[in-house]
């Protein structure tokens, strides 16, 4: 089947779709046409290379939606339902430059917003999307889940040096692993800047940030290899800073190594966990309570709890997970892409202009990844 039929009504997406509107989840279909900046400030200019772009008269960015959860949220924002409960279903197309692949692909998936029992609400949206995947065609899926909640709450009370805790966190949302944040700068590939460092150590942050985004300036460089000046100056502010500031412990270390290495059955990976907690003297016990309460909501809705790979070190590449994350793949697959990817993201809609943080979860399925090997 191909990528445009598996958006029409008759398709794929009526499959899906109709299994999610008659579980309570009404199809919305947000405009194709989107403003640009809301999707370069949540993805970074990274994402400009990606996306298809054009302007109004007034110079005004827009561009076609890359991916349906943002559109959604920006409508549910713009209705009445706004902060209160509400859920939605949508199918479609989408627009990303994907050399040597048809920048036009079909999406569907599922919105929860503002519900307060997040671990059951965490658990509705994975089996809901299971069970619509499976009605068009996904059998046995292999499912990976992780928890961006319970990694920060661990990170937290490892106590860890400033720097040192958002070199992790950056670290982590680009994929990284620990061997990578905390390899030194490899000498010959890259310039010293020892210089720069010795300089900015004992400066005020602001005043740092103001001498090298100056420096920057004054080469006439504004932007490389897609950072801005501001994000060039802010990774010359952590080099100064690991040079200067204090280490990560043996004993730290020891733990983010333990911590990261976890991975099972959700079951098991609770008692691994809990166990170095106890070794550790860490209080993240409300992380993991939350843990095992989606697990058994999860378990109560059918979902074989004993086949799902819980993975502390998964992160997804979106860094406005705040909680529960998932991808579901199919092992027919050759190329190993997931099918279903999704997760938690609280502080999203403040981000696009709610006055507060709203609870929401939801997942995206690519049909043009259903129904067989690629």
């Amino acid at each position: 089947m191909s990528e445009t039929e598996a958006g029409e009504p008759g398709g794929l997406a009526g499959q899906v779709t109709a299994t999610l509107v008659a579980a309570g989840y009404p199809r919305v279909e947000p405009p194709v046409l989107q403003p640009a900046q809301v999707f370069l400030d949540q993805s970074g200019e990274d994402i400009r290379g990606r996306l298809y772009l054009t302007s109004d008269a007034s110079g005004a960015e827009f561009c076609l939606r890359p991916e349906y959860t943002i559109p959604v949220c920006r409508a549910y924002l713009a209705s009445p339902q706004a902060g209160a409960e509400a859920a939605f279903s949508y199918a479609g197309p989408v627009f990303r430059v994907r050399p040597g692949q048809s920048g036009e692909f079909a999406q569907a998936g599922l919105e929860s917003f503002g519900r307060p029992d997040a671990e059951a609400a965490d658990a509705e949206i994975l089996a809901l999307a299971l069970e619509a995947a499976a009605a068009a065609g996904l059998a046995e899926p292999q499912v990976l889940i992780g928890d961006a909640g319970l990694v920060a709450a661990f990170l937290e009370a490892l106590a860890l040096p400033p720097v040192w805790l958002r070199r992790l966190r950056r670290g982590l949302m680009r994929g990284r692993s620990l061997a990578e944040i905390f390899a030194p700068a490899a000498n010959g590939r890259e310039h010293d800047h020892s210089g720069v460092l010795a300089a900015l150590e004992g400066v005020d942050r602001q005043g740092a940030r103001a001498l090298v985004e100056d420096l920057l300036s004054i080469a006439g460089i504004a932007a490389v290899g897609g950072r801005t000046a501001g994000e060039i100056a802010e990774r010359f502010l952590e080099q100064s800073a690991t040079r200067s500031g204090p280490p990560v412990g043996a004993e730290q270390r020891a733990a983010l190594d333990r911590f990261f290495a976890v991975r099972g059955d959700p079951d098991q990976a609770s008692a691994d966990l809990r166990g170095l907690a106890d070794d550790a003297g860490l209080d993240i016990a409300a992380a993991l309570d939350s843990l095992d309460a989606r697990t058994g909501f999860l378990a109560a809705r059918g979902v074989d709890v004993g086949r799902l790979d819980f993975a502390a070190a998964f992160h997804r590449n979106l860094d406005y997970y705040t909680g529960f994350v998932f991808e579901a793949r199919d092992p027919r697959r050759a190329d190993g892409k997931p099918v279903i990817g999704g997760g938690r993201y609280d502080r999203l809609l403040r981000t696009l202009g709610a006055k507060a943080d709203i609870p929401a979860v939801g997942a995206a399925i690519w049909l043009d990844r259903l129904g067989g090997a690629a």
